[in-house]
């Protein structure tokens, strides 16, 4: 039996459809639009959304669940007696929560992201995933233990997850072992028989695999071509930490001549299957490079202003045709429209400008931000064998999924169809998000899911847990 879902506005082709409704097959595949003056399919199953808008879910395209742990936990200047302010001081935290978590423990802490995601309209999301071994150090019986655990509790919340598994083999060039690093590490053969492992169990539907060489400090250049490789002899999307630093940079260009982006250009490892995560510290050159490859750039302006990163030079990376994507990285926040226009304020602080990014090749600001956060992040996590390469939008033969808005919420109430984009864009708060549905079933109800209250009080058992130290010493 098919469903059609019937809004007061629909976000579709560009623009919003009144008196028109979403029709669903049974498989959450969409089966076509349809204006209210045609009759629905005979036991057709209607779902009334009144006094709401639906709108394409988001693509959250580069997470790191655990860290949801940390949110509030590094925004001092001191700690343990001395001074830290840089974006390496944040990781004392991190290691202490990377090193605290069973794999249960990582379940729930990567459910209570999940479900924050979902709560924001987030349909499918990106796990960057580089947790696995035990905290000693050494293997699992099932080495992809804890990647199972985190695509489990994307099921249980109910989003579609590209589980991105992370290459890391040494804390970078020149650099003592660092044992805050320990449950991340793998030799290139271990990385790529234990993805491989997990590719043939996840291959379609809701979960699937990419693969994540974390970054060029983190594997060195003949690891990275082996595995590069290795995930394109299988279609699988590849993600990497790039230029998110000037430090990285710099020992990049000590250990190999090149920057990073320079340094993957000269050895082919960019492509239409590649983002780059970050990609801050680049030049005009750079831009072109990676402009030529086809790659993707995923800004992460939310994690980018906490971690002081610097800021992503959005224009001149989308006048050369270079898509954008959008990621909550560290959880700081969980919010893909904030990070939309972000992407925006952040160039008006830095050019005393306004509306930056507006008018390029005559595209609204509005319709290309939210772009961004939906269909660019989907295609950033294409996987050949997954049904993420039919997400982002709302049309024949993609998946039903999708985010509905109260349009009475005090945040866009007064907007009309034709303004109702930019007011989202730039004005929605998630108190407006009332229901998401993903592969045409509900997984948030009126602004609840179902097992929220589980899953609250479950990570709160772990988050006291991890935090009942007397102390956090800062590495």
């Amino acid at each position: 039996m098919m469903t059609l879902y019937q809004p007061d506005l629909l976000y579709a082709d560009g623009r919003f459809l009144a008196q028109t409704g979403l029709l669903v097959a049974d498989d959450g595949v969409i089966v076509g639009i349809l204006p209210n003056t045609e009759p629905p399919p005979v036991g057709c199953e209607i779902i009334r959304l009144a006094g709401k808008a639906v709108l394409p879910g988001f693509a959250n395209t580069h997470s790191h669940s655990f860290q949801r742990l940390i949110r509030g936990k590094t925004e001092s200047r001191r700690s343990n007696g001395r001074d830290f302010w840089d974006f390496w001081s944040w990781r004392g935290a991190m290691y202490h929560a990377a090193a605290s978590l069973e794999p249960e423990d990582v379940y729930h802490v990567a459910r209570i992201t999940f479900l924050e995601m979902a709560l924001a309209g987030t349909t499918t999301v990106g796990e960057f995933h580089y947790l696995h071994r035990r905290p000693n150090g050494k293997s699992y019986d099932d080495p992809n233990l804890l990647a199972r655990r985190v695509i489990a509790a994307a099921e249980s919340v109910g989003i579609r997850i590209a589980l991105l598994r992370a290459a890391y083999q040494r804390p970078g060039y020149g650099l003592p072992s660092d044992p805050g690093q320990a449950r991340f590490l793998e030799t290139t053969d271990e990385f790529v028989a234990n993805t491989e492992n997990l590719h043939r169990e996840y291959r379609s539907g809701g979960a699937w695999i990419g693969v994540a060489p974390h970054s060029v400090r983190a594997v060195p250049l003949d690891a990275l071509t082996e595995i590069v490789g290795w995930a394109r002899q299988h279609s699988l999307p590849v993600h990497m930490h790039v230029s998110e630093q000037s430090a990285e940079v710099a020992a990049c260009q000590e250990e190999y001549g090149a920057t990073p982006v320079r340094l993957l250009a000269q050895h082919k490892l960019l492509g239409s299957d590649f983002t780059a995560v970050h990609a801050i510290h680049i030049d005009a050159d750079e831009m072109d490079l990676l402009a030529a490859s086809g790659a993707t750039i995923c800004s992460c302006p939310t994690t980018e202003r906490n971690l002081g990163d610097g800021i992503v030079l959005a224009r001149a990376v989308m006048e050369r045709g270079i898509p954008v994507a959008f990621g909550s990285d560290s959880q700081a926040q969980i919010d893909s429209l904030e990070d939309a226009r972000e992407l925006d304020y952040h160039l008006r602080l830095q050019q005393q400008q306004r509306a930056v990014l507006d008018q390029i090749d005559g595209e609204e600001m509005s319709t290309r931000l939210f772009q961004c956060a939906t269909k660019n992040g989907a295609e950033a996590l294409n996987s050949s064998s997954a049904l993420s390469q039919k997400s982002g939008m709302l049309q024949h033969g993609n998946a039903a999924d999708f985010f509905t808005v109260d349009l009475a919420d005090p945040s866009i109430a007064g907007s009309e169809p034709e303004t109702l984009l930019p007011l989202i864009v730039f004005g929605l708060q998630r108190t407006a998000i009332a229901d998401v549905v993903v592969g045409g079933r509900f997984v948030i109800r009126d602004h609840t899911h179902p097992a929220q209250q589980e899953i609250l009080t479950q990570y709160q058992e772990v988050y006291r847990k991890v935090w009942r130290a007397p102390h956090l010493a800062m590495q």
